[in-house]
Parts: structure tokens; sequence; C-alpha cells
């Protein structure tokens, strides 16, 4: 067959299985990008959720023997929800970013790209193929750029002319020489808007993010939340959108072409105070089916404690305190002993006091210790 009309006959199928977008490239390797990934891990930007192994990020060849492109796919998630929930005094409510809205994007993806593979095979039986979604080894933001699907934004988020930043992305080596398509100019200018709106100052500059510094990263960590990032997190239980809806190409950029991207409501914002006490297996039937729910239960309701101090919420302290009587994660102690220092009520230096007499985790003790003799000063 061939090759040129395989591909368009490869983007009109594309279209029938809602693939948003989709570009291809080569399968050279991704030398500029290499000298990034270096440069990242001498500063000691990188989150430490992505492939280790920097040869591996930016050699098709070392994923599939003899590569000769690998096509590039979009799909757009909405950026707002259809049906909204606000919270109140005394039901304060979390905030899961747009990401982590429906079903986990890493599913939807990899249908997509498995029907994708099918329809190639029919057509070209000996064809060897390669997908992969968000933990693949190769970096998708890159792919997705040389492809020319979007340019890469200051935000570090490969932003689309049609759809913003607002779409999920992933990739497919082929052994299919198909012709590259060409990469989109930079389009962000003079623009700094996400740089200027990074709660955390995690965007160094433009296209370069300190991942440590980084909201979404934080969230998803296991361990105690650095003292100065807890005010910035808010009411933030997964994820960070500042620099997605600060930036003015995603102004009025909302779009609902897949059902199963819809947010929950009550899923997507939900209540507080009633997480902390969840069991694994609600935590599970309740959140597992979206992407914010991959760390487990304990992330999640760290950031919970977060957000109830961030409100300030009197009504919290009974569960503040629960955690700190019952709960054995001395990272969700530590935060609730913190927690209860913010809300700083006489019922939350007595809660503290209360605590104080019982535990013996040093670590947490000492939080509980620190957070009275603020309130006392």
């Amino acid at each position: 067959m061939n090759i040129d009309q395989l591909k368009e006959e490869v983007i009109a199928y594309s279209k029938t299985i809602g693939i948003d977008k989709i570009g291809f490239t080569t399968a050279d390797p991704f030398t500029e990008l290499k000298n990034r990934l270096i440069r990242q891990q001498e500063l000691g930007y990188q989150s430490g959720f992505e492939e280790p192994d920097i040869e591996k990020r930016v050699t098709p060849a070392m994923l599939l023997p003899d590569p000769r492109s690998i096509i590039s796919i979009a799909l757009a998630y909405p950026s707002r929800m259809k049906v909204r929930v606000e919270g109140k005094r005394g039901e304060r409510r979390g905030f899961f970013s747009r990401a982590s809205w429906g079903l986990d994007y890493h599913h939807i993806l990899r249908d997509r790209l498995k029907k994708l593979e099918a329809f190639i095979l029919e057509k070209v039986p000996e064809a060897r193929l390669k997908s992969m979604v968000d933990t693949g080894e190769l970096s998708d933001r890159a792919v997705a750029v040389r492809a020319g699907i979007g340019w890469s934004g200051k935000n570090c988020a490969v932003m689309t002319q049609e759809f913003g930043s607002y779409v999920y992305i992933g990739e497919m080596i082929t052994s299919i020489a198909f012709a590259a398509d060409t990469p989109m100019e930079d389009q962000c200018g003079s623009c700094t808007a996400c740089i200027d709106a990074c709660p955390t100052g995690a965007l160094v500059q433009g296209g370069q993010i300190n991942a440590q510094r980084c909201i979404a990263f934080l969230t998803q960590t296991k361990a105690a939340i650095p003292e100065e990032f807890r005010d910035k997190i808010g009411n933030r239980v997964y994820g960070c959108d500042s620099c997605q809806t600060s930036c003015p190409v995603n102004k009025g950029k909302d779009f609902h072409f897949h059902e199963e991207m819809e947010a929950d409501p009550e899923i997507a914002k939900p209540l507080l105070r009633p997480m902390l006490k969840m069991s694994n297996r609600e935590f599970k039937n309740r959140f597992g089916p979206i992407a914010g729910s991959w760390r487990g239960k304990k992330p999640i309701q760290r950031n919970a404690i977060i957000a109830l101090a961030h409100f300030k919420d009197e009504s919290a302290i009974p569960d503040l305190l629960g955690v700190l009587e019952n709960e054995t994660s001395s990272v969700l102690k530590e935060t609730a002993a913190w927690a209860l220092g913010k809300i700083g009520s006489p019922e939350a230096v007595e809660a503290l006091e209360k605590a104080a007499e019982k535990e013996d985790d040093l670590v947490v003790k000492s939080e509980i210790n620190k957070s009275l003799l603020k309130l006392k000063n």
C-alpha cells in the first residue's frame, strides 16, 4: 500500500474513534531533549516519577527495533464542569485538577491507541508498533511538539491552537515510514502569565520547571509536605491548574467531546471532612476510577487536611483530633497537628493539648508542641 495513502486513511480513521488531533514525526533520537533532561537532573528539578534512564527517554530505537516514525495523538478534555457544586461553612470542598476529572485518562488514551493499532495492523499485518501514555519511556510532550500537535508552552504543556493545553497526549512508535508533519512555531511570545501565576515559583523560566516546587507534584508525594508550600496548596487535593487557567491561549477553551471525561462534581470537588474517615475500600470505590487516585488514599487525605486548614474550618476540629488519636500514619498526624495550629481557636488548642498527653511519636509531638507554642504566644 502507498504510505501517503495509508497516512490519510489513518488520519480519517482516527477521527471516527474520538482522536481529536493526530500528528506524525520521525523516530530519530530527541537530541535537544537529552541535553535538557541532563540539565534538569543536574539541577535536581526532576520529580522522580520519570523514566530514570535518559537514553530510553530520547531514543525510540531502544524501545522498538528499527523504528521509522512516531504517531502522536491528542484528546481534548473539559475545562469547566457541566454541573457545579459549591462548598460552604461546615461543608468545605477540595478540588481535583481538570486532568483528573472523569475516567482515568490513561485508560481513555490506551483505548484509542489500541484501536489505532488494530486498524494499522489490518492494513499492514507485518507492522511493528509500540504505544505508550504518560508512564512510558518517551516524553509525550517532546513527541507531540515534533509531530506538530502543538508548541511547547512556557507552562511546560503542549499548547494546541484548537484546544489550548487542555489535551491528553499519547504516542505510538511504528516500523512504518510515515511522512513527518511540520512542527508548529512557538506562539507564547513575550507572555509570562503562567510564570507569574505559579503559586510556588516552580516555573523557573519559560519551559523550565522545578518539579520539586510544583504543587501538582507535591500533592502526589507521600511524605509530609514542606511547610513553606502548605499555605500555597489551598484546597487542592490533587494537581494544580494555575499555569493553565492563567494562560491567555486557554481563555474560553472548553470542550465536551468525550463522555468519559465529564466530571462528577461530588468526586472532582469532594467534601473534605468525610475524606478523613474513609476506609481503603471506600476510597477505591469512590475515587479509584480517576487519575488522581493512583498514589492511594493517604496523600489525598493529607491534602484534605491542608485544605481544611486553608479554610480555618472549626467544624473539622473533631475530625482532626480523630486523626491524631486514631491514625497510624505519622504524616497525617503531623499535618493534622499543623492544621489545628492554623485553625487556632480555643477548641483547636484544647484538641492539641489533649493529643499531646497521649502522643509518643517524636515528629508528631514536635509538631503539636510547635502549634501550641505559636498559639499561646
